[in-house]
């Protein structure tokens, strides 16, 4: 028999997103077949303490007779693979587990999508699954994406950026500024943050003070935008490094009002279409749109890409590009690669497959330079 691939699962995470990462490994963990990977799972607690054992995603779901021990990954590339924390009368003492080949983050949101995991694990010289640091920070600040898809050429909605320290400071000023980006209904949503968390839709100036202060508490950059008029939210998943392959679209109709997080996480009524029910050329250009987006922000594994198209004219506007999106059973981007050919179980291969493909290609890199030339 071949040698099982050891695969570290991480997920939790001190972010918003902490019990959406949780629903996401449970279905990643649910798929990974036994007789080729050897899986380890290294969850961190709402307060960013790591933990690791053999049951750790039943301790972060509320089971505390579930074991799991303290835990460290250092980035140090000479003392590879996590440690376990023995606590002895002498103090603190690492322990050695088993060297890892790839490390596989299902973390949403910030210290885990963000790119600060991602470096780490960089200076840790260990494979991963998904973009690097660049491609991650990029998809991650919706306010930096919109600038990068602006300089690419690809549509977006009209937006402003405000921080928390002008908002503290002078939300009169705030208010008039966005209010001049268009006419309501505005989103407001923190600029790092996913799974619709602090998203508002805002149909006037009380919603929008409202919204602007909920997107505050969860990060210091504060996104308001246009909302696109009769909007049909069509998303499509990509996967890949140098070459990236674009799935089938498909189309949302929320049950909610928009796909706030009830209607992605908690069943409300809301409605996946694949495919999307839209004409050839729309579908061609969403892919290409979304291929460009994909390699404009170096992104790596994989990504969701999500469009708002306006239900009158048709006009397309990318919204935002996820680089750890959903992995839950309802979640868009397996779904997609599901109705495309590509089995949930086979799609988590390929991500594997993709990951250490792009760690041969980091050790390419020469990270020396002298008269040894």
């Amino acid at each position: 028999m071949p040698e099982k691939i050891k695969v570290g699962v991480i997920f939790g995470g001190r972010s918003g997103e902490h019990e959406v990462s949780l629903m996401s490994a449970r279905s990643v963990l649910s798929v990974m077949d036994p007789q080729r990977y050897a899986v380890t799972q290294i969850g961190i607690t709402k307060r960013g303490s790591w933990v690791i054992g053999d049951d750790v995603l039943k301790a972060l779901e509320g089971d505390q007779k579930s074991p799991s021990q303290s835990a460290a990954l250092l980035p140090d590339p000479a003392r590879p693979g996590p440690y376990r924390i023995q606590h002895t009368s002498q103090g603190e003492v690492l322990e050695k587990l088993s060297q890892l080949d790839v490390i596989f983050p299902i973390l949403h949101g910030t210290f885990g999508e963000d790119g600060t995991l991602q470096g780490l694990l960089e200076m840790a010289d260990v494979a991963y699954v998904g973009s690097g640091v660049l491609g991650s920070s990029v998809g991650m600040d919706k306010a930096l994406f919109k600038d990068v898809m602006r300089s690419n050429g690809i549509p977006v909605v009209p937006s402003i950026l405000v921080s928390r320290r002008e908002i503290e400071n002078g939300l009169e000023l705030v208010l008039d500024r966005a209010e001049k980006v268009a006419a309501y209904p505005l989103f407001v949503k923190p600029a790092n943050l996913g799974s619709s968390v602090g998203v508002t839709k805002c149909r006037s100036r009380a919603d929008l003070v409202e919204g602007i202060l909920e997107a505050a508490r969860f990060d210091r950059r504060v996104l308001v935008e246009e909302g696109v008029q009769h909007a049909r939210e069509i998303e499509v998943s990509v996967l890949g490094n140098e070459d990236p392959q674009v799935s089938m679209p498909g189309e949302i109709i929320p049950g909610d009002d928009f796909y706030s997080y009830d209607a992605k996480y908690m069943d409300c009524g809301s409605q996946l279409i694949i495919p999307a029910p839209i004409s050839a050329g729309a579908v061609e250009q969403i892919q290409e749109y979304a291929r460009r987006a994909y390699l404009a922000s170096d992104c790596a594994g994989m990504s969701r890409v999500d469009f708002l198209m306006d239900g009158q004219s048709g006009k397309l506007y990318l919204s935002e590009l996820n680089t750890i999106p959903g992995f839950t059973q309802i979640s868009m981007y397996p779904k997609l690669w599901d109705a495309s050919g590509l089995s949930y179980s086979a799609l988590i291969d390929r991500l594997i497959e993709l990951a250490l493909d792009r760690k041969a290609e980091r050790d390419r890199t020469v990270h020396e330079y002298g008269s040894s030339r």
